[in-house]
């Protein structure tokens, strides 16, 4: 996917990357995107990071866009019916495309679109192939070494793993009911060998590559600003406080946890190959 570099116009668009999304569903002969599929749309309240009591508990959230939830079939529960690809659209609320597909039966649902998905592609759920791209099968009877993405971590609940812009996983071995995965972060977990996976990455990989170049476009995505711990009092953070630029700080959250590297997770993990900070 290309990135576009912005003339330095003004202040704004002097550090200015964005992607120019070329593989999205335009309406013909127009460079507007298709509308997404009004049927599969649902309403969106922002929280502005508040819990049910009004208090605070994600810190940085508020204002942005107005947008509507495009509902995600996950599940890929519709064994053995095919599928047209009709569009790959723009999804505010997460980092990859979407791709609308058609069923056989007159069904529509959305899925995360896969790189390298072509509209007029037909993918399916079954057991058996073709190993296309976006094509769902249970792990157990897809080919080792297969580059996969949307995994689910227990049977019939849906995708949990590795559904970012440009994520992918692979298939190692098989062995006792479990299959092991290398994980992108380098992590090698075992996942029951019955949870279904998407063959292909994730699409929209130069994601990474934006450069907002200013502050009020972060506002837009509902990002509000964050100060720094040195910049508070003593009573505010664990960095606060002081006579001047104190620097001998421990990194600590504003909760006096510790923070860059240590380690949260439980020592056993019935689950955990490998490390992912072991080489």
């Amino acid at each position: 996917m290309l990135m576009k570099k912005f003339r330095p116009m003004t202040a704004g668009t002097r550090q200015l990357i964005l992607p120019t999304h070329e593989a999205l569903t335009r309406v013909e002969g127009r460079r507007v995107t298709v509308k997404p599929a009004k049927a599969l749309l649902a309403p969106k309240k922002r929280t502005g990071g508040r819990n049910n009591l009004g208090r605070i508990t994600c810190r940085h959230r508020g204002g942005g866009h107005k947008r509507r939830y495009r509902i995600i079939d996950f599940k890929r529960d519709k064994v053995d019916v095919p599928a047209r690809v009709a569009s790959i659209e723009y999804d505010p609320n997460r980092s990859a495309y979407v791709a609308l597909l058609h069923y056989a039966d007159g069904d529509k649902r959305y899925i995360i679109a896969p790189e390298g998905l072509k509209v007029g592609a037909t993918v399916q759920t079954s057991d058996q192939p073709p190993f296309d791209v976006g094509c769902c099968m249970k792990m157990k009877f897809m080919p080792l070494g297969s580059t996969i993405h949307n995994i689910e971590l227990q049977p019939g609940r849906g995708a949990k793993l590795v559904r970012s812009a440009g994520l992918s996983a692979q298939l190692m071995a098989r062995s006792n009911g479990y299959a092991t995965l290398k994980m992108p972060s380098g992590e090698m977990r075992l996942v029951n060998e019955d949870c279904y996976a998407t063959f292909g990455s994730v699409s929209n990989h130069s994601h990474t590559l934006r450069v907002e170049s200013k502050a009020g476009r972060r506002r837009w995505m509902g990002i509000r600003p964050t100060v720094r711990g040195t910049a508070m009092n003593p009573v505010d953070h664990p960095h606060g406080g002081g006579e001047g630029r104190n620097r001998g700080n421990i990194p600590q959250t504003p909760w006096a946890q510790f923070t860059k590297g240590m380690r949260t997770r439980r020592k056993e993990h019935k689950y955990l190959v490998k490390d992912r900070r072991k080489k």
